[in-house]
């Protein structure tokens, strides 16, 4: 029976006796530390087993170390062979050393490189919006992609440094993802040192053969399953990664496509989990910062987790992927001869004037410029 280099990091300190068979002039480079040196033709008759442990038989590349623990299993032990052998646990040693050194050098161009242009504007939007509050139980939700992820390492250096007390949990919900996008997430978050809560769920099956606006499906059905998983992890708020540019883009296609004015709010109360609410803390950041944090730390994310989704600009669905690129295309060509046109975008709602609507709804309820219009002196300004 064989035990990996991962799954031997998983038992329990103290359960287990590594004992390295390896010769004095091997270990003598070095060993894993704790190992027990027993030459492994003395290994059956010394003293120095822990019987009453696992016993993790050691060689150089997992050669010998199968016989040995076989042997040893032959005599009622509990004993397993170290696959791949030391050289197995050293190449894992390093690899984890390069981890950290990334991880820290992401950690740091946040603190640095990119104080300004993310770590300001995060924190603004935090303070501005009032998205952060004592005592708050927050599940920052990870897609996968750059912005989540980016968000997830944010929240960790808010935590580190906020002034009053409160918790997060980084959320994963694998709603049908292929093998290869889950490991990518699994991976980045090893990386990253992001201590992630993976949950599944079937929604992408459910909604494969729907044929009428399966990305908005998608959309709510991800929201609920967020939203009640994260209430079960005894959480208050689901923290979302959509960022300035989703903001503005939401604001054109609400008017070109749906008719309406309206804007991506920056948190809402949930309608269906009460005390629950949404918060999107990179509200106040530019998807150009973001790619080039990620492109200059080397990092690397899935396009796209699925292939539905409500705000996806590389999405399978032709539809809303057209939309989308269709409005980014826009707002670049506007920016040519008004290079204040996105800023603009972005202050037309928080300067709306009632005064000058035909109408607009409030709490469910429509007023029309009509219904006290009569009421206004004449010459009196609206």
């Amino acid at each position: 029976m064989e035990i990996t280099v991962e799954e031997l990091q998983k038992l329990e300190a103290g359960s287990y006796q590594i004992i390295d068979i390896r010769s004095q002039i091997e270990t003598a480079h070095g060993k894993i530390p704790g190992a027990v040196c027993i030459d492994r033709e003395h290994v059956l008759e010394t003293e120095l087993l822990e019987t009453g442990k696992k016993l993790v038989v050691c060689c150089s590349r997992g050669q010998y170390s199968g016989q040995i623990a076989q042997a040893l299993c032959e005599r009622g032990l509990d004993a397993v062979s170290l696959a791949g052998g030391y050289a197995a646990w050293l190449l894992d040693t390093m690899r984890r050393e390069e981890d950290q050194e990334l991880c820290g050098r992401v950690e740091q161009s946040i603190r640095k490189r990119f104080h300004k242009k993310i770590w300001s504007r995060f924190t603004k939007a935090i303070t501005s919006y009032e998205l952060v509050k004592e005592g708050d139980r927050i599940a920052v939700c990870i897609s996968g992609g750059k912005d989540s992820t980016l968000m997830a390492k944010l929240f960790q250096e808010l935590e580190r440094h906020h002034k009053f007390p409160f918790t997060v949990k980084f959320l994963v919900m694998d709603p049908g993802y292929s093998p290869a996008n889950r490991k990518v997430i699994e991976e980045n978050a090893r990386k990253l040192e992001i201590p992630i809560h993976i949950f599944e769920s079937d929604i992408f099956e459910s909604v494969y053969h729907v044929e009428k606006s399966p990305c908005y499906l998608c959309a709510r059905m991800r929201r609920g399953h967020l939203y009640s998983y994260a209430r079960e992890l005894g959480c208050n708020k689901i923290a979302l990664g959509h960022h300035y540019d989703d903001v503005i883009e939401t604001i054109l296609m609400g008017m070109l496509y749906g008719a309406q004015i309206q804007t991506m709010m920056p948190k809402l109360h949930s309608t269906n989990f009460a005390g629950m609410e949404l918060i999107r803390p990179l509200y106040l950041v530019r998807e150009e910062d973001i790619e080039r944090w990620r492109d200059e730390n080397g990092l690397h994310f899935i396009q796209c987790a699925c292939r539905f989704t409500d705000t996806c600009t590389s999405c399978e669905n032709e539809e809303t992927r057209s939309k989308r690129l269709e409005i980014k295309s826009l707002i670049r060509e506007l920016k040519k001869t008004n290079p204040f046109v996105e800023g603009n975008l972005f202050k037309s709602v928080e300067n709306v004037n009632l005064d000058t609507l035909i109408a607009y709804r409030q709490h469910g309820e429509r007023h029309h410029f009509l219904d006290d219009y009569d009421s206004v002196k004449e010459g009196e300004k609206r």
